[in-house]
């Protein structure tokens, strides 16, 4: 069985915007991505691609095999190391790696909320001691007329990043996609691993 967003990679879907987030490079030409490097829920691996850039190690998951396929495909072509995989964002355990930095762009707005508890248990279990994870998520202040996943308010946030979480800011930002001329209302979070 399939999961729930490989068929959209059949063609190119609403998300997948064909370069990097602007957000992400921002963090990373700033120096806050940084050591080794997981991008969870990457997609076509824009965002992990670019990453590559700066010398590290960079990894790269989607539950979507097509997914996976085209940014292979993309990192061929470009010339860029980057080990993509199909994973399960929640049992990132399996990976038996653990990461200084995790980003992730438009996963964590899909997740239940007995997932996103998941979630955070899973992220524990690849990241090393003080890693940050970077979250870009759709807001509460996004309108939802033209449908889209789930919106996430910062009390959210820091209800599921709770005891054992350093929470380094949320603020508000703005996700791209095909959907929005100058992106859609999105919050930015920096969350370390205490």
């Amino acid at each position: 069985m399939h999961p729930p967003f490989n068929e959209s990679y059949r063609g190119s879907p609403p998300w997948d915007i064909g370069r990097p987030q602007a957000e992400f490079v921002r963090l990373a030409r700033n120096g806050e991505i940084r050591g080794r490097i997981l991008d969870v829920g990457c997609g076509t691996g824009e965002n992990a691609i670019f990453f590559s850039q700066f010398g590290t190690e960079v990894w790269g998951i989607d539950s979507a095999p097509l997914a996976i396929g085209k940014a292979k495909r993309k990192a061929e072509e470009r010339g860029a190391s980057v080990r993509f995989l199909v994973a399960d964002a929640l049992h990132l355990g399996g990976l038996r790696t653990r990461f200084d930095t995790i980003t992730d762009c438009g996963l964590f707005h899909t997740f239940s909320d007995e997932e996103r508890s998941l979630f955070t248990k899973s992220l524990r279990s690849a990241m090393e001691k003080h890693g940050t994870y970077f979250m870009l998520c759709f807001s509460t202040k996004e309108p939802n007329d033209w449908g889209g996943p789930r919106r996430v308010s910062e009390e959210e946030i820091r209800g599921v990043f709770g005891r054992g979480w350093k929470i380094n800011y949320i603020k508000e930002s703005r996700i791209e996609t095909k959907f929005h001329d100058k992106g859609g209302e999105a919050l930015l979070s920096s969350i370390t691993l205490g």
